[in-house]
């Protein structure tokens, strides 16, 4: 199975920093190496989609202030972690940082590159899913005022003649804002539109409707 995506490999010893840059080779991934947290992050901004695997302890900034600095500018990298030391409190803390896996060195081979596989699946997903977000929320800026309230009563599970009632209209009406929804949406079945509700994260907002026009 080919994985896409760039490994970045952030260490500040050269031994390792070779040798993960050869089995990664050989395991044809795409790997670019750093030999500090200050080199990637200094080009941060133009670095290939990926995941990361980083030592935690490195002079200047370590392993954990980099998770911190990429969790506060909410880069999508996911990364592993590699330590020398059998921290249980420091892999803790990594992870609630947002770090994927935490490796103690020597690691075995097969369980570096498996985590490195799920690290770039995870990447996979987490772009496909902001894809799928930004493109359904493009769809619903389409909607006019009294359309997005009609979608609100749908996907909260309201039939047409409640959704009336709550707007002041009549149920003929909100069926015809119901169909001008489904097409805007390009939705294919009311469960659909409600996966597509709940991806762009309406459903919490779904509440009652109010009576204005639009």
């Amino acid at each position: 199975m080919q994985f896409s995506g760039m490994v970045h490999v952030i260490d500040d010893d050269d031994a390792l920093r070779e040798s993960l840059l050869f089995l990664l080779g050989a395991a044809k991934l795409e790997t670019r190496v750093y030999a500090s947290a200050e080199a990637f992050l200094a080009n941060m901004s133009g670095a290939e989609p990926g995941c990361i695997i980083t030592d935690v302890r490195m002079p200047g900034i370590t392993g954990l202030e980099l998770l911190r600095r990429l969790k506060k500018s909410q880069a999508a990298f996911p990364v592993i972690v590699i330590s020398g030391h059998a921290d249980v409190p420091l892999a803790v803390e990594a992870m609630k940082l947002g770090a994927v896996e935490f490796l103690e060195k020597p690691f075995e081979e097969d369980a570096l590159l498996s985590a490195v596989h799920a690290a770039l699946n995870k990447h996979a997903r987490d772009s496909q899913r902001e894809l799928e977000r930004s493109t359904i929320d493009e769809r619903i800026a389409t909607l006019s005022q009294r359309q997005r309230q009609v979608l609100q009563g749908l996907v909260a599970g309201h039939p047409n003649k409640t959704i009336a009632f709550d707007l002041g209209i009549s149920p003929r009406t909100v069926e015809i804002y119901r169909a001008n929804v489904m097409t805007k949406m390009q939705a294919t079945s009311l469960s659909d539109l409600v996966r597509m509700a709940l991806v762009a994260g309406l459903l919490s907002d779904a509440a009652a409707p109010s009576s204005s026009s639009g």
